[in-house]
């Protein structure tokens, strides 16, 4: 089955991120040479999708209008003899249809998700978060390998998952595995567990495919202390309630690059740029005078 609906949640407000996300999103910020999101939205195009909701907030504006085609931008760059840089504009012409709804208020990313209710409809879809990037690059089968199992086992949901250090269990939802291999059954999801209470080391990251029956888990579920609804509550829900769940390890050449907090943002910032193929060397180069 190819999975032709994804939904992108960017409604976030980056507080880890400031203040280089006040008036940014986060979303926007460069990884390399793109944008994180562009990297996500190429991830989603090579994986056959061709509808993309956004889920936005406030001040997500650019978003919106990094994914418009920009003639004026093309013609100051042909008129000025600068066509060379016009291939770095050909993002614009993905065959995406791009849709944007507003998450008013910030409750969670099940919330942001349950906006896509009507986008989708009947049929399943994509979650891939915003702030994330699957592989150097984005160069990732990871959806590939989701839509496969979640037709495969006739699945309800199917999870990303990789592996992290004991001690950073409690920054992640962590599976509980009922089998063992690159694809397994989930037996429950803890959100953000102490290390000594992790059932596993296998932390989600950042991409699902659902079918409908996630929106009916999301609207069961309660809001936890914050008042957000958390989606890892909804799947944990579906798997109480008898369904199919199952989780998809990440390889390892698929390394999850998290935008997240400024740690985190430098060290995939500097991966990706130490990594480019005009650019790299002589930042290798530069990077080792520093360090003397």
């Amino acid at each position: 089955m190819e999975i032709i609906n994804a939904v992108i949640p960017v409604a976030g407000a980056g507080t880890r991120l400031l203040p280089a996300t006040k008036s940014q999103p986060k979303e926007m910020l460069p990884v390399g040479r793109k944008p994180v999101v562009q990297y996500v939205v190429e991830e989603l195009k090579n994986s056959g999708v061709t509808n993309v909701l956004f889920v936005t907030g406030r001040n997500k504006a650019s978003i919106e209008n990094h994914f418009d085609y920009d003639s004026e931008l093309v013609r100051m760059l042909r008129e000025s003899g600068r066509e060379d840089l016009l291939s770095t504009l050909e993002f614009e012409k993905l065959n995406l249809k791009f849709f944007y709804t507003r998450q008013k208020k910030q409750i969670g990313l099940g919330g942001a998700v349950l906006q896509a209710e009507y986008f989708t409809g009947k049929k399943p879809f994509i979650v891939a978060n915003g702030d994330c990037i699957i592989g150097l690059y984005g160069v990732s089968s990871i959806l590939e390998r989701l839509a496969s199992c979640f037709t495969e086992k006739k699945a309800d949901a199917v999870i990303a998952f990789e592996e992290v250090a004991i001690e950073q269990t409690s920054h992640y939802g962590i599976a509980k595995p009922a089998g063992k291999g690159g694809v397994f059954p989930l037996a429950d999801l803890i959100e953000k567990p102490a290390p000594c209470d992790a059932p596993s080391t296998l932390a989600v990251a950042g991409r699902y495919v659902f079918s409908p029956a996630v929106f009916d888990a999301i609207k069961n579920v309660k809001p936890d202390k914050k008042g957000e609804i958390q989606l890892t509550d909804a799947i944990r829900l579906l798997i109480k309630e008898g369904g199919k769940v199952y989780g998809v390890k990440l390889k390892t050449d698929e390394k999850r690059f998290d935008i997240g907090n400024f740690e985190s943002y430098f060290a995939s910032f500097m991966e990706f740029a130490v990594n480019d193929s005009l650019l790299g060397r002589d930042l290798k180069n530069s990077l080792r005078k520093l360090l003397k």
